[in-house]
């Protein structure tokens, strides 16, 4: 007779935990109900603000096709479960529907925290959270022209780039003394907040907002604390997450002092049949908010209910390497040097508009941390000697200092990482997994996220994946071509010592002696990178600017006149 399984919660990781299960053969041993209060199924919120492009649910869809259609699975949308029995081992649904269960997973995730300003319930005020949250706020900026973002973290810059995507004037609104102060130090705050003003958004920080009440010439007027004032016509909180945990509550079920439910190393919560995953989940004494912990807990809560394997959850690294408003940002480790006897290097190019910043250890032999805004190239080998504890180089300035002739810093060798090294946070996919699917044929990186998952959610270990990759290839003897494209079968590197030797002075000269064809989008502005670095030339002169992309040769955002 089938167990009967409960999942309360169809979002990312809700829908994690169903695909491992799925995954792992033993979902037929179930008869499996799932709940979700919005009217689709699972969509992809790391990439929410995509929606704003297409404005196509469909595309954020994480679900592959017939994924919830088959007999393995019974998916409701919009239903929502209002109490759970753990006596009678029933949940109820708001229409009364009682649903037996014999394992219940509670994947609610969150919610966005409104701070109890007073006037924070008017009209035109909105969280950032659903789809039908942006599609709120789309419609009501068709009839306005100013919005503001309070809160100056991850989300709330995705916020604030919405609201720019839509045409408006931008403000952002932050309590802290600068953005992003749980990831980023002063100094990378410092840059990032010159680089979202210089996109029109205005920035204000070490502001606590009093009340909101009728504005003169906008809809609304935030009243700060310190007498000043703002007017908007549309209001965006993104001031932070609580979990989701009332239903735990309500049923009696171990929270957090300041919430939470807490959880073991198999996301079992105080009762063994209740297992919670996600954002919803306190495991010692911590909310793990990213996406790449709350699929480890999918993974260990299906491992653990199926008998399947033996992965536990037993905390997270929560560095992270985001574009936000086109801008790299990147925090890795004990970024604010909170260890005790911890040093620092800073490296800050106020011309290329880059800060980095290296934490090290008192004996400087391991990295605790790293800070990287502006170009976060070396994210993915930085995060690697931070995880893996790696010893540095003897200087390890190295790692962020540009070299003379303006190449990338040199890595330190995919063949150096152990086995273990976790190359991609977000699917749990190690190094040797990696080479185990390329030994098996998956030669490209499509290849590659189709067979493991690798590189297939944030994308921000492509890059690495893509030298495990060529390395595996070349032990194969496969060769494996660095050219830059079909035009110039040189590297980057060598384009430049070609063009530093030669003394080439137009991408048509290159072309003539290197190259062949008329050149594409990648030859053009890489070349006209490297003839700028090289010669210093007027950056608008005519054998410049038609190498550059539309937006870069106007210095102007052509899609917002």
């Amino acid at each position: 007779m089938k167990q009967k399984l409960v999942v309360v919660g169809n979002g990312p990781v809700g829908h994690r935990f169903l695909e491992t299960l799925v995954d792992s053969g033993a979902a037929d041993r179930f008869e499996i109900v799932v709940f979700g209060e919005e009217p689709r199924p699972a969509y992809d919120r790391v990439h929410l603000t995509a929606w704003f492009e297409s404005r196509d649910a469909e595309q954020l869809n994480m679900a592959e096709k017939g994924f919830y259609d088959s007999d393995k699975i019974t998916l409701l949308t919009n239903a929502r479960i209002k109490s759970i029995d753990r006596e009678c081992k029933t949940v109820t649904t708001e229409s009364g529907d009682e649903i037996n269960y014999d394992k219940l997973i509670l994947a609610t995730g969150s919610y966005p925290f409104v701070p109890p300003v007073p006037g924070h319930e008017r009209d035109n005020c909105f969280v950032y959270r659903t789809i039908e949250d942006l599609q709120a706020i789309a419609e009501c900026a068709r009839d306005h022209t100013v919005g503001t973002v309070v809160g100056g973290g991850l989300l709330g810059l995705e916020a604030a780039k919405a609201l720019v995507d839509l045409g408006m004037k931008t403000h952002v609104v932050e309590f802290a003394p600068r953005l992003m102060a749980v990831q980023v130090d002063e100094g990378g705050g410092n840059l990032l907040r010159h680089k979202i003003e210089s996109l029109d958004v205005d920035v204000h920080t070490c502001k606590n907002t009093s009340e909101i009440i009728d504005g003169d010439d906008h809809f609304h007027k935030m009243v700060f604390a310190d007498d000043t004032e703002l007017e908007t016509d549309i209001i965006v909180f993104s001031a932070g997450i609580r979990p989701r945990d009332e239903l735990a509550r309500s049923s009696g079920l171990e929270i957090g002092e300041r919430g939470g439910i807490v959880i073991n190393d198999h996301c079992q919560t105080s009762d063994s049949d209740i297992y919670a995953i996600g954002e919803v989940a306190l495991w010692g004494g911590r909310i793990y908010g990213l996406i790449a912990p709350g699929n480890k807990m999918a993974q260990a809560a299906a491992d653990h209910i199926t008998d399947a394997g033996k992965s536990v959850f037993q905390g997270a690294d929560m560095s992270t390497k985001l574009k936000l408003m086109g801008i790299d940002v990147a925090s890795i480790g004990d970024a604010h040097a909170n260890t005790e006897g911890a040093k620092c290097y800073t490296w800050i190019d106020d011309s290329k508009e880059a800060y980095k910043k290296l934490v090290v250890n008192a004996e400087g032999n391991r990295l605790l941390g790293a800070v990287l805004v502006g170009d976060a190239t070396e994210y993915g080998n930085l995060l690697q000697l931070a995880l893996n504890d790696m010893e540095l180089p003897a200087n390890p300035e190295a790692l962020i200092l540009p070299r003379p002739d303006g190449s990338p810093m040199a890595g330190l060798g995919v063949d150096a990482l152990p086995d273990s090294a976790q190359i991609c946070s977000c699917n749990n996919v190690s190094k040797s997994d990696l080479v185990a699917v390329i030994a098996d044929g998956a030669h490209t990186l499509g290849e590659i996220k189709s067979c493991c998952k690798a590189a297939s959610s944030c994308g921000g270990c492509a890059a690495l994946v893509g030298q495990v990759l060529n390395s595996e290839l070349e032990k194969q003897g496969i060769e494996v071509s660095k050219d830059l494209c079909e035009h110039l079968p040189y590297s980057r590197q060598e384009i430049y010592h070609l063009v530093r030797i030669d003394g080439i002075k137009s991408f048509d000269e290159l072309l003539m002696r290197h190259g062949t064809g008329l050149g594409c989008d990648i030859c053009k502005p890489t070349v006209a990178s490297i003839l700028a670095s090289c010669w210093n030339d007027y950056i608008l002169q005519d054998s410049h600017r038609a190498l550059q992309d539309t937006n870069d040769f106007y210095l102007a955002n052509i899609q917002k006149d």
